[in-house]
């Protein structure tokens, strides 16, 4: 099928889907945000997560893509209910040149290990060096793996329930297909304690 008909059955398919809201800066100290429903993490030890870019004719490598290549680092912020809009605004196609930290109204915050800034109203930011890049296919459609190793995780103590993220005071939002977003409700229920 085409590539395209391809991706509209995979998003559609595999729903929910957590949202790398990624900040990155460029070699000339443009800063950059943008999210990403192709995330998940892939190990603890050491701590990796990953991303994955895709490509279209028009944007053969996305600003944020680009950016990890030339500096090899980035922030993994996570997107909650409260940041829905100003994450939503920085997924558009942006020139390079554009800073979505001002376009959405959001406070780059300084990293501890990396360059490249956090999302301050993010309440998790994973401080992230590049781990490896996967080219996955070619043209249009492909996209690439990237795979972070987190150096420095910043966590809001007020989505913490002890030693536990809450995920009912977290309010992580989730990419459905299409224009939809799942909220936190879906969250809500447990699963049974096992003996």
């Amino acid at each position: 099928m085409p590539w395209e008909d391809a991706y509209k059955l995979a998003i559609g398919s595999v729903v929910p889907r957590p949202i790398a809201w990624v900040s990155s800066v460029s070699a000339d100290g443009i800063l950059n945000v943008a999210p990403f429903s192709f995330f998940n993490c892939f190990a603890a030890n050491p701590l990796i997560l990953g991303f994955a870019p895709t490509f279209t004719d028009d944007r053969p490598k996305k600003d944020t893509l680009a950016n990890v290549i030339a500096l090899g680092e980035f922030v993994i912020n996570i997107a909650t209910e409260a940041t829905l809009e100003r994450m939503d605004a920085t997924g558009r196609p942006y020139p390079p040149d554009a800073d979505e930290f001002v376009i959405a109204g959001l406070t780059p915050a300084p990293a501890i290990r990396v360059r490249a800034p956090r999302v301050a109203e993010s309440p998790i930011n994973f401080e992230c060096r590049l781990h490896q890049l996967v080219q996955l296919g070619e043209g249009e459609g492909s996209g690439t793996l990237v795979l972070g190793h987190a150096v420095h995780v910043h966590v809001d103590d007020g989505v913490m329930d002890g030693t536990r993220i809450d995920p009912i005071l977290l309010q992580p939002v989730a990419r459905m297909g299409g224009p939809y977003y799942a909220r936190p409700e879906i969250l809500a229920f447990r699963r049974s304690d096992r003996t």
